[in-house]
């Protein structure tokens, strides 16, 4: 009885392991689209609402969904500080604090970080041509995370279900 019972529950959490990792395959490329609808955002609040940047990054987290919203707002907060970091310097520290909370990898996060290397720094238009730069970028990750998708995540559900059977037959 007590067998049967550890099988069961072997293979449970096997499975919901199997799951859990196709999720976060699944999650990336909604993360990454919902990065690209708030960099548009910001460039419209940039360039046709003619918003101050703190002012806009603030708007723009909140008409985003978390885990994005955490990383704008909390770059926003360090710009507004007094005698605080440089716009760079919040924005990367937003970056690096908060991405541990998405599904994304390194290279989004690479692209972050280039545009916050220019943004606040130079002219309005300068500012829009390196949002639609950053925009183009993730446009190819997101591509390329939903091939990880179709290519991964039936792989991990089925995967996770059968280690854990694996495992109960070796038990046995």
């Amino acid at each position: 009885m007590i067998g049967v019972l550890g099988a069961i529950l072997i293979i449970v959490a096997g499975t919901l392991i199997g799951f859990q990792q196709a999720a976060r395959f699944a999650e990336r490329p909604k993360q990454l689209r919902q990065l690209s609808h708030a960099l548009q955002r910001l460039e419209t609040e940039i360039g046709y609402g003619h918003t101050p940047l703190p002012e806009a990054l603030e708007r723009t987290a909140s008409a985003t969904p978390p885990p994005i919203s955490p990383i704008l707002r909390s770059a926003a907060e360090g710009v507004w500080r007094a005698e605080g970091p440089t716009f760079q310097e919040s924005w990367s520290a937003a970056v690096k604090l908060h991405w541990r909370d998405t599904a994304m990898k390194t290279a989004e996060m690479g692209v972050l970080i280039r545009l916050g290397t220019t943004l606040g720094i130079s002219d309005k238009e300068d500012q829009m041509k390196h949002l639609r730069l950053a925009l183009s970028q993730l446009k190819a990750e997101e591509d390329s995370a939903r091939d990880d998708q179709a290519r991964y995540e039936k792989m991990w559900k089925s995967l996770g279900v059968l280690l854990a059977v694996l495992i109960v037959i070796l038990m046995v």
